[in-house]
């Protein structure tokens, strides 16, 4: 409502000049497409919007091994470090680790290595599925980061920042293209189901920052209800809740323009709570699927059931148009994930057990489906791990200076081997690739220029690889 004519008059003037103005630009092919895209956020921040160019990825699934992995334990293979089993590391820099006091010799990695598929990858005997699909996976051996702790390497490799209160890519990927399933979130997480807790740093790594609240990540409940009042009261009927809906439309029309925008994403989350009611029931149904795809993904097998479900689950959201899932495999720290201070076999076994066979049956059932093409598959951890043993047991302390990462599906060249590191798993020596190269990489993949992605805010562009990131072309098919 109006308080005077002269009100109506200066903003409905103000109105038809901006829409003359919008029409005469238009003409002249001056409207820039990421204006006309900006519009369309506003008006709905979750449809789905073209990227910069045309690619094959339209939606992501990212397995994330939390607690940083041992490359030279599963993907990196490194012959010299049996040689040199026992021997001390001349020149090694002891902050590289996190423990400073507990700095042991050369270890060599306690599994055995073969060769696979006509990519020849090696890989270590924890993963004898995952193993039959490497000509399938792209590896960069070369990635490494900035810090050694779990929490800010976390924020990193998720938000491109190692430290908090910025977005993390999955927020940043629906921010650029919406989601093609508007009854359900466009980005999806979840957690260890098995009481070990969150990845450190929480609800931080799938956060917005500073982007609108509407692309924050939707953690899966761990234990019950999958997501908390999904289902409406027993005595409200489907005709009383739309009626809520459009009071709540109604009122927040006569609301100040300055509160427009966070008016219209709380509206926004409201609705779609609404529409989840129907769909999210369906679509985190696992138990509709057929036996032997039950038995493909290891959902009759105790050691690996609880990943199963939640790779299966993501199977099934990519499917129905969900752009961004990520799941992550352990808990909150030490022996509750992959962070095998202690026992590096032991924790490994463990951990590779619960992920090879969902990991392996999600990449088989994609493909079978003809929905590998489209799904970018993403493997690593926020580091990895030292080439030494950590004094007092078995097991190897963090190592910043290189990881493992593998990809899969929408647009990756599979058998692709890209970087290096020395010669005993230590640092990356060749082809180094940053979070801000491969977070750039990904972002190619899904049809996203990383330059071109930004979003104002306390007076400057803000991208995902802030001022640097190359794409590493030598992955892209």
């Amino acid at each position: 409502m109006y308080s005077s004519r002269r009100q109506f008059l200066a903003q409905a003037g103000s109105g038809c000049g901006l829409l003359a103005l919008a029409a005469l630009l238009e003409q002249q092919g001056l409207l820039s497409s990421e204006a006309r895209a900006e519009s369309d956020v506003r008006i709905n921040p979750m449809a789905p919007r073209a990227g910069h160019f045309p690619a094959k990825a339209k939606s992501v699934i990212w397995l994330f091994m939390n607690g940083g992995p041992s490359q030279v334990d599963t993907w990196d293979y490194k012959p010299e470090l049996d040689k040199r089993d026992g021997q001390e590391l001349q020149g090694f820099d002891k902050n590289t680790g996190f423990f400073t006091d507990q700095v042991g010799p050369l270890m060599k990695s306690p599994f055995k290595f073969a060769q696979h598929g006509k990519s020849a990858t090696w890989v270590s005997e924890i993963f004898p599925k995952m193993a039959e699909h490497v000509d399938d996976m792209a590896f960069i051996y070369s990635c490494f980061t900035k810090t050694n702790n779990h929490s800010p390497a976390l924020f990193e490799i998720n938000t491109g920042m190692s430290r908090m209160g910025f977005p993390c890519m999955g927020a940043w990927v629906t921010y650029g293209l919406g989601s093609e399933n508007q009854n359900l979130p466009g980005f999806i997480t979840m957690y260890d189901t098995l009481g070990r807790g969150l990845p450190k740093g929480h609800a931080q790594n799938w956060g917005t920052g500073f982007l609108p609240g509407v692309f924050q990540g939707t953690a899966l409940n761990a234990q019950g209800a999958p997501i908390n009042n999904l289902y409406r009261r027993a005595d409200m009927t489907d005709q009383q809740q739309l009626a809520q809906l459009d009071l709540l439309r109604r009122l927040n029309k006569h609301q100040p323009q300055a509160h427009e925008a966070d008016l219209a994403a709380r509206i926004e989350s409201f609705e779609l709570a609404y529409r989840m009611q129907m769909a999210a029931p369906a679509a985190l149904d696992v138990g509709v699927e057929p036996a032997h795809i039950r038995e493909l993904y290891g959902l009759d097998n105790p050691k690996c059931a609880h990943f199963a479900k939640q790779v299966l689950t993501a199977r099934r959201l990519v499917e129905r148009g969900v752009r961004f899932v990520q799941i992550y495999s352990g808990g909150m720290e030490n022996e509750r994930s992959w962070d095998g201070h202690a026992n590096i076999a032991q924790n490994h076994t463990q951990f590779a057990g619960e992920t090879d066979i969902p990991i392996a049956a999600l990449l088989r059932d994609l493909k079978q489906r003809g929905l590998l093409e489209s799904t970018l598959i993403i493997w690593n951890g926020e580091f990895g791990r030292l080439p030494i043993v950590q004094k007092g047991g078995t097991g190897r302390d963090h190592n910043p200076h290189a990881f493992t990462t593998w990809l899969a599906g929408g647009g990756v060249r599979g058998g692709a081997h890209y970087g290096q590191t020395d010669e005993l798993g230590h640092k990356a020596v060749v082809d180094r690739v940053s979070i801000n190269d491969l977070h750039a990489t990904i972002l190619h993949l899904l049809g996203i220029d990383h330059e071109k992605l930004t979003y104002r805010y306390n007076g400057r562009d803000f991208r995902l690889t802030d001022v640097a990131g190359r794409v590493v072309q030598e992955v892209v098919a």
